[in-house]
């Protein structure tokens, strides 16, 4: 008897062990879409039946959850969109916009955003950013949070069907900024795309943005202004990105939030550089390209399956031909 009370208490114990290594605490199935606001806008009544719109009918095939996960022993939350069919899926790391409240995920951003992305055999993942949707901590616009972009990669590695050695990231606007910062700081990206993101933070066309947003957020701003928009400035560390990861950069040239000569002068850099990327700017259209929505969301796809899902390599950047 002593020895299966031996065996039992080592069993609990390498099991706590093991739950204690875990970054990813909670992963909650979201089951029931009729709980949700966005629920009328996706079903439709036939024959006495609610059935999924034609363009929803997708979420029968993907499971969506609600998760809470460990960086830098903070609990941040997010949501994460993945197909139910047993598989082994490249990933993508969709990184938000917006600041605090503004721009935060919901659920419907997991069935909708992420979804789209999950539907067609991808796991995606999304973090809300510490001090956002609950989460432990306090945001910096780009400062220390990053690293909950970061961890995303190694939370993959507890996601069932999730092939961590292929990982793409997708953001935009100030998940664009959140991005181009990552990808300094990781080799595990495969590829990358980034819609009407700031390249150029030194560049204050919008006064609020200084008042209402860096100097609240980014820590010792008042202090040292240069140097903080500048860590977050794509553009003055363009030889920090990796030249093995093709980007695509997709703007409106009629976005007032973020003008688009941001994405212009970025890829003049790469151009300097000879980093891979594809350029794209989209007439009249506005901050979220929605002129143009059906396009952008095939342009993001084929990226994606070019380089994670296909495994294309990268293009050759020297200049050649005859």
């Amino acid at each position: 008897m002593k020895y299966i009370h031996l065996i039992l208490l080592l069993l609990l114990f390498s099991n706590c062990q093991a739950q204690e290594g875990k970054l990813l605490v909670r992963e909650n199935l979201i089951s029931d879409w009729s709980k949700y606001p966005i629920y009328p806008r996706l079903v439709e009544y036939k024959n006495g039946k609610t059935e999924w719109k034609e363009a929803y009918q997708y979420l029968d095939s993907i499971d969506v959850y609600g998760i809470t996960y460990i960086s830098d022993g903070l609990k941040i939350n997010g949501f994460m969109a993945k197909p139910k069919k047993i598989g082994n899926y490249p990933c993508v790391i969709y990184n938000r916009g917006g600041n605090r409240e503004f721009g935060a995920l919901k659920a419907y951003h997991g069935a909708l955003r992420l979804g789209q992305i999950a539907k067609e055999g991808y796991v995606v993942i999304a973090s809300q950013y510490r001090g956002n949707g609950g989460s432990e901590g306090q945001e910096e616009f780009g400062g220390k949070d990053v690293n909950d972009v970061l961890v995303l990669t190694e939370i993959l590695k507890e996601i069932e069907g999730a092939d961590i050695n292929r990982i793409g990231m997708y953001g935009w606007s100030r998940g664009g900024m959140m991005t181009y910062i990552a990808l300094t700081k990781t080799n595990k990206i495969k590829a990358a795309i980034v819609g009407g993101a700031k390249s150029d933070l030194t560049t204050i066309d919008r006064p609020e943005m200084e008042t209402k947003v860096y100097s609240e957020l980014m820590p010792s701003y008042q202090q040292n202004k240069e140097e903080e928009l500048k860590k977050r400035s794509a553009i003055y560390w363009v030889d920090k990105f990796p030249k093995n990861v093709p980007i695509l950069l997709l703007h409106g040239n009629s976005d007032w939030r973020v003008k688009s000569t941001n994405a212009l002068n970025l890829a003049l850099e790469f151009e300097k550089h000879r980093i891979p990327y594809r350029l794209k700017i989209f007439e009249g259209a506005d901050h979220g390209i929605k002129e143009f929505e059906k396009e952008v969301n095939t342009e993001v796809m084929s990226w994606f399956n070019r380089y994670l899902k296909n495994n294309e390599p990268i293009p050759n950047m020297e200049y050649h031909g005859r």
